[in-house]
């Protein structure tokens, strides 16, 4: 038997979607697995649409997700000569066909497929043309001289056995008029030249293989195996589209999602092991079958991948949360200042607590990665006459302190309390806008300790 070859086939003619990113990490865990294989083939036939702009986001997206494809990119369209010399073999064996069908007349049988609430398929006018009928005004496209009689079946091996009426399969283009290669003969060639052995992908494909199976028996190749997955749809059930909010990694790295927790919710969605929910890069590769994946079409659920990020921001290593912070930072144009990294890697401790998203503890950590504290207005409204005494107070009472600690500051706080006839919230929320230029944030006590006593004067006295 060949060993495991498996294949992730984007078009670079948009940013590569949530669903395909699955796609590509169940062939990769498949080919791993199995200790094979899992190649990156660009499908970039579509001139006028494809770009390199999109093809490098599938690169860094695949990459950022941690899924490494085996030897270099395989670009499609350096292949097409194979493609064009497939279709000519199939003509010769009498697999295929010349059409020389007009445009209009393909949209006249369009119309009343439509007009008749019927799906389209071409009506094989051409198939049993000779050549010296032919329209020679025409040039033609090569169709595959698809069955017409009996059932073909397919030993799927997620949805199990799948058949279908031959005759529901139309004499597809291989060829267009203008000696283009069309996605299912490019497809069957590049696989079979790849030495593919598992085609795991989506399962609105499911009607493309059985088109590449006879393209594969006519030209009497090995078959791979086919494994279909259900789609990914929205909560609300709809099929998940690239104009769906939250549908390229992009929109996830941008909101600060670990590509740990998006990989291991990806790897959860619609495929199960056991009753187990969290999974390390190597149980991933340990524990993935196909058996596992489920039949039906798995709902996008943004709560239980915020729940999942949460997790791992909450176990991450410092060091590591801070590596996964300071790229965030920079994908907001801002570099971490190399003096201030002591101080954040230390305040992770709490700056990470409540924390769904990296975007969150870059929020939170605003009031140490700037000098300058950028108030709210709505919160320096809160400042009042009393609030300006109480900060006052506080600013000669830390004034005494030769070192800040925890129980130091909670004797102040209590006096001041006390003293000004409040609660904590009333000495807290104060000294907390006037520390960070927000009410909310970080406890009071984390805030004060994190900036260190002659930050904390500095900005306490701009207030008062």
């Amino acid at each position: 038997m060949s060993k495991v070859a498996t294949r992730f086939a984007p078009s670079p003619t948009g940013p590569l979607h949530i669903g395909g990113v699955r796609t590509a990490l169940f062939n990769w865990l498949f080919s791993k697995n199995q200790g094979g294989k899992f190649y990156l083939r660009i499908e970039d036939t579509d001139k006028e649409r494809s770009k390199d702009e999109y093809k490098n986001q599938i690169i860094n997206s695949l990459k950022w997700i941690g899924i490494n494809h085996d030897g270099d990119e395989y670009i499609q369209s350096s292949k097409i000569n194979d493609h064009i010399k497939v279709a000519e073999e199939l003509l010769i064996t009498g697999n295929a066909y010349k059409c020389y069908c007009s445009i209009k007349e393909i949209e006249e049988q369009k119309k009343r497929a439509k007009q008749r609430k019927l799906p389209y398929t071409y009506n094989r006018k051409c198939r049993g043309l000779e050549e010296s009928d032919s329209n020679k005004d025409t040039k033609p496209v090569i169709r595959f001289k698809s069955k017409t009689e009996g059932i073909s079946s397919l030993n799927d091996l997620v949805q199990g056995n799948v058949e279908i009426e031959n005759i529901t399969i139309e004499d597809f283009v291989i060829l267009r008029n203008d000696g283009s290669p069309t996605y299912n003969l490019s497809a069957s060639v590049d696989d079979h030249q790849m030495n593919i052995t598992h085609i795991i992908r989506g399962d609105d494909h499911k009607i493309n293989t059985f088109k590449q199976i006879q393209i594969y028996n006519a030209m009497k190749w090995n078959l791979p195996s086919f494994a279909h997955i259900p789609l990914i749809h929205t909560i609300e059930g709809k099929k998940l589209s690239k104009r769906d909010n939250a549908s390229t990694l992009d929109d996830y790295s941008k909101i600060g999602i670990m590509p740990d927790a998006l990989r291991n919710y990806l790897l959860r969605l619609g495929w199960s092991y056991k009753d187990k929910e969290i999974f390390t890069l190597d149980e991933s590769i340990k524990f993935f079958n196909l058996e596992g994946i489920g039949k039906s079409p798995s709902k996008l659920d943004m709560s239980r991948i915020l729940s999942l990020n949460e997790h791992y921001i909450k176990n991450i290593d410092e060091n590591d949360l801070f590596k996964h912070l300071n790229e965030y930072s920079e994908l907001c144009k801002e570099k971490t200042d190399p003096n201030k990294e002591e101080k954040i890697k230390k305040s992770l401790i709490f700056l990470k607590n409540k924390a769904k998203t990296l975007e969150d503890i870059y929020n939170n950590s605003q009031y140490i990665i700037f000098d300058e504290v950028n108030f709210k207005a709505d919160d320096l409204k809160l400042i009042d006459e009393k609030s300006k005494k109480i900060i006052s107070d506080f600013n000669i009472e830390i004034s005494k302190l030769e070192e800040i600690k925890k129980n130091t500051l909670e004797a102040i706080i209590n006096d001041l309390i006390k003293n000004h006839e409040t609660n904590f919230k009333g000495v807290g929320q104060p000294l907390r806008i006037a520390l960070t230029g927000s009410k909310f944030g970080p406890g009071i006590y984390d805030i004060i300790i994190s900036l260190g006593k002659e930050v904390v004067q500095k900005r306490l006295s701009k207030i008062i």
